[in-house]
């Protein structure tokens, strides 16, 4: 399973998607266009994150740039499990 796949995965869990995370490719927008994506979720999506790929995320590292879209959100996670 990829790296992308993987983050599918978790954002559909975090999120209770369903059928529609199905949906989401690497130009689907985050923030402002999946109303389940607040402040408490992107705290619990990085906290999965983190413990499915095995990386720390510092607070100084989350931008909305980085949850502006799916493929700058996997974008991200492969940076970090790179370094």
């Amino acid at each position: 399973m990829s790296a992308s796949e993987q983050v599918k995965r978790l954002l559909a869990e975090v999120l209770q998607l369903g059928d529609r995370a199905q949906t989401i490719d690497v130009e689907t927008p985050l923030l402002g266009n999946l109303p389940e994506l607040d402040s408490m979720a992107v705290v619990n999506l990085v906290t999965a994150i983190e413990e499915h790929f095995d990386i720390i995320i510092e607070d100084d590292e989350i931008s909305a740039e980085t949850f502006e879209t799916f493929g700058s959100l996997c974008a991200f996670v492969d940076q970090k499990a790179a370094a």
